[in-house]
């Protein structure tokens, strides 16, 4: 494929341990060390009060980094199309969802069936910002993050504008912890865009390539103590973001393809 060159003008991470890009970023590169005690879920200012107490973790998480990408980079957040990616949505919605269908589905909350679609988020933050921009929900179980980067980029290429990626999970609960894994929250924001800006932002070129690509090794203590949530491929790009170092980062999409990234 053609390369894509595509540069990021904010950046966003959440976890309680690293609750906020400048946090996380020292972590990163050995220079500081997670928060104790960890932090609460965030409570995204961008909702109203009313809707910031219903709204489930996966939305408080994914609206907590878009706002922070997107004030960084000091882009209009009514403008900008968006790409919200996800291993596995909000689980601990689905699990409730299961439980209660199986149990007593007359009881089912409307609340929470609204917030049991994979693109509850997406929703939420085009209408808390205003936005009618486009907007897609992505997941590729594990791959989930790789998967939604070069989604965004593509966009972001082709339509040649800036795009907002959210990329967020949650931890498993009840039955669905017995099938698959995820602990605690995650979550990152980038906005994108194409070609060349200033030389302070970091630039990429992006290539798929072919053959098996296996998981990357993580570099920190900080990275690696957040592994088991379901985001865990955005760990490696969140590091070389921090460590601002040249290099080549591929990102497995598949047993047989991966996003690679040179910077």
């Amino acid at each position: 494929m053609t390369p894509l060159f595509i540069r990021i003008e904010g950046v966003a991470f959440w976890a309680p341990s690293l609750p906020g890009w400048a946090i996380a970023r020292a972590a990163f590169r050995g220079e500081g060390g997670p928060v104790e005690p960890p932090a609460k879920r965030p409570s995204p200012e961008i909702l109203a009060p009313a809707e910031r107490r219903r709204a489930p973790d996966s939305v408080a998480l994914a609206l907590e980094v878009a706002a922070a990408a997107v004030r960084e980079s000091g882009r209009d957040p009514a403008t900008l199309p968006s790409v919200f990616t996800s291993a596995h949505g909000d689980l601990a919605v689905n699990d409730y969802m299961s439980s209660t269908l199986a149990t007593e589905p007359t009881l089912i909350s409307p609340t929470r069936f609204h917030n049991s679609v994979h693109n509850a988020s997406a929703g939420y933050w085009t209408i808390a910002t205003g936005c009618r921009a486009a907007s897609t929900a992505v997941t590729a179980f594990d791959a989930s993050f790789a998967a939604g980067l070069f989604e965004a980029a593509t966009q972001c290429i082709a339509d040649d504008r800036a795009v907002l990626l959210v990329a967020y999970d949650v931890q498993a609960v009840g039955a669905l912890a017995s099938v698959t894994h995820s602990e605690g929250l995650l979550a990152a924001a980038f906005v994108i865009a194409p070609g060349r800006g200033a030389p302070a932002q970091p630039l990429f070129e992006a290539t798929l390539v072919s053959g098996p690509a296996a998981a990357v090794p993580l570099r920190s203590a900080a990275a690696r103590a957040l592994a088991g949530n379901a985001l865990a491929d955005v760990l490696p790009f969140v590091e070389a973001l921090a460590l601002d170092a040249g290099g080549r980062l591929d990102l497995p999409l598949s047993r047989s393809l991966a996003l690679s990234l040179v910077r």
